[in-house]
């Protein structure tokens, strides 16, 4: 199961390097957050596919710094200089054929009033950024826009399933999300809001945290394990972003960017746990998660269950459908499905770093893009 998944990953990558060979319209794309964990992966999506990438950071030193390929094979890198009262974003959004607003403070940090205004106001103000870029542009080459949002808009719950078409929850991220989302609609240009799940792969993320103790023997559910587990892998997630910079009207409106099969966190941990050959057997006591962070233990302890019912009605196909189909790609191979050491025919790394480089760069990546938005 887990090979055929990746050959549908593989040839996505081909086809879409093919259709750029072929002479089908080559993408502009600015991306806010592209110094994060899946701003990196989508840069180096689009650039492997010949497009070209506009990175939009507060501080264009430091992400051109953290991101060592990406610029050397073309990026450019925009700061807003809101100081001196010169919006270079807009030059980066206008000639652009897309734009992927990714931006916004970490939701894993303990949470307290004022990092709760951080989470918030983070995210408005680059919607409100890249939304008025947009806008300024003549509408006849407008680009289109792909933002993000999460699932937390659904709020929490143990029974009810939610999709695309369901009501907004009322806790604090699900009123943040319907801020967020709104704040992107005011884009006059077809727009696509994508509403992730808990994104998996290595490096960064919540496997980020999990792996690595399971690794080393002390794994085990958070809270009881019951609660729901809404996931994507960054592969699928990357690819539903790309698809709708491609085909915006094919895509535009709500999506949601989470894996056909959701899980619980039990199912996570046991998948985790197969694919390592680790035991899955010390759980970490939700009271101890709300002592160390605060209410945003809300985001592991409670979940929620939510189905990608509209993205596969568009005709979004998904490499990884199951949990254990994805643990097994991830920590069996890298994320094109090659086992480690193995030649990779698709993207030629500039910099060539090895595996455990590449994920401490992403980790230091993330971080100085959280500290971007956090003190923009």
């Amino acid at each position: 199961a887990r090979r055929a998944g990746r050959v549908v990953a593989t040839t996505r990558v081909v086809a879409a390097k093919a259709s750029s060979e072929d002479g089908t319209k080559k993408m502009t794309v600015a991306v806010t957050g592209a110094t994060g964990f899946v701003g990196r992966a989508l840069v180096r999506e689009l650039q492997a596919n010949g497009h070209d990438v506009r990175v939009l950071t507060r501080d264009a030193f430091a992400a051109r710094l953290s991101m060592p390929g990406a610029a050397l094979k073309g990026a450019k890198f925009y700061a807003n200089d809101t100081a001196n009262g010169y919006l270079r974003w807009f030059d980066a959004v206008d000639g652009c054929t897309g734009v992927v607003n990714l931006a916004g403070a970490s939701i894993s940090n303990p949470w307290n009033e004022a990092y709760k205004k951080t989470l918030v106001e983070s995210r408005l103000r680059a919607t409100k950024r890249v939304v008025d870029g947009i806008n300024a542009v003549p509408k006849d080459r407008r680009p289109t826009l792909v933002s993000s949002s999460a699932v937390g808009y659904y709020g929490t719950s143990k029974t009810k399933t939610f999709d695309e078409n369901s009501a907004p929850g009322r806790d604090f991220l699900a009123r943040l999300c319907v801020k967020w989302e709104r704040e992107a609609k005011k884009a006059d240009t077809p727009t696509t809001i994508v509403r992730t799940g808990v994104v998996l792969e290595k490096g960064g993320g919540a496997l980020g945290k999990i792996l690595p103790i399971f690794q080393l023997y002390g794994g085990g559910p958070l809270g009881d394990g019951s609660q729901r587990f809404s996931w994507i892998h960054r592969d699928d997630l990357v690819a539903l972003i790309v698809a709708a910079l491609e085909d915006p009207e094919k895509y535009e409106g709500t999506l949601n960017g989470t894996a056909p099969e959701p899980t619980t966190m039990n199912g996570l941990c046991e998948a985790v746990s197969a694919a390592t050959n680790r035991p899955n057997w010390l759980p970490v006591p939700g009271v101890a998660l709300r002592l160390l962070l605060g209410e945003g233990a809300t985001v592991v302890l409670d979940g929620q269950r939510v189905e990608p019912r509209e993205t596969l009605r568009r005709g979004f196909k998904f490499s990884h459908e199951t949990v254990d189909d994805a643990l097994c790609a991830i920590v069996r191979g890298d994320s094109n499905g090659k086992k480690k050491g193995e030649e990779d025919d698709e993207e030629e790394d500039v910099v060539a770093v090895d595996e455990d480089d590449e994920e401490e760069e992403e980790a230091e990546a993330a971080a100085v893009e959280e500290e971007e938005i956090v003190n923009a």
